[in-house]
C-alpha cells in the first residue's frame, strides 16, 4: 500500500503561522487543485482533529476521512485512536490501495515514526513565515530520494520524495 504524507509548506518549511490555520489561506489555487486531486485519487484522507477542523469539521468531499481524536466524534467522517501500523493493516485488509496523511505535525510525526510513510509530496510556496508549524513536531529521521518535481503554479512546486527507509 502507498502511504504519502502530503504537506504544503511556506519556502522557509512551515505548514502554517498558528495551529489554527487553514493553509487555504496562504497556498495557491494550483496547490489547492492538486491537494484535491491527489487525496481523491488516493481515496482516504488520514488526519487530525485540530486540522479536520480548519477544513470546517466536514469530511472531505469524494473520499473517506478517518481522524485522529481521543474523544471527538464528527459526523460522516471516521474516528480512530488506532496506531498507525494497525490502523494501515486494518485498511489493507479492507482493500484499501492508498492512503493521504494529510496533518497536522503530529500526525505527520506519529505516521513518519511507525515507519509506515513511503513517500513524501511536499508542495512549496512562495511565502516566508519566519516562524510557524513545522512539517513534524518532534524529530523524525526519513531517508528519502526526489522521484520528481514539478512546477504547478508561477511560484509553486510541488516535490515528490520516496521514503527509503
Amino acid at each position: 500500500m502507498n502511504v504519502f504524507i502530503i504537506a504544503a509548506l511556506s519556502a522557509d518549511g512551515f505548514i502554517a503561522r498558528e495551529t489554527q490555520e487553514p493553509s487555504t489561506r496562504w497556498t495557491s489555487k494550483e496547490d489547492t487543485r492538486h491537494f484535491m486531486e491527489r487525496t481523491k485519487q488516493a481515496g482516504v484522507v488520514i488526519m487530525g482533529s485540530k486540522t479536520f477542523e480548519t477544513f470546517g469539521a466536514k469530511p472531505l468531499p469524494g473520499r473517506r476521512s478517518i481522524i485522529y481524536s481521543r474523544s471527538k466524534k464528527y459526523g460522516g467522517a471516521e474516528t480512530t485512536n488506532e496506531p498507525p501500523r494497525e490502523l494501515i493493516e486494518r485498511l489493507k485488509k479492507e482493500g484499501v490501495k492508498e492512503v493521504a496523511i494529510a496533518g497536522g505535525s503530529s500526525i505527520y510525526t506519529l505516521f513518519a515514526k511507525a515507519g509506515v510513510v513511503n513517500t513524501l509530496i511536499l508542495t512549496v510556496e512562495g511565502v516566508v513565515f519566519g516562524d510557524g508549524l513545522p512539517l513534524f513536531d518532534e524529530k523524525v529521521f526519513l531517508a528519502i530520494e526526489l522521484a520528481s518535481h514539478t512546477q504547478i503554479g508561477p511560484n509553486t512546486l510541488v516535490l515528490e520524495y520516496s521514503v527509503k527507509n
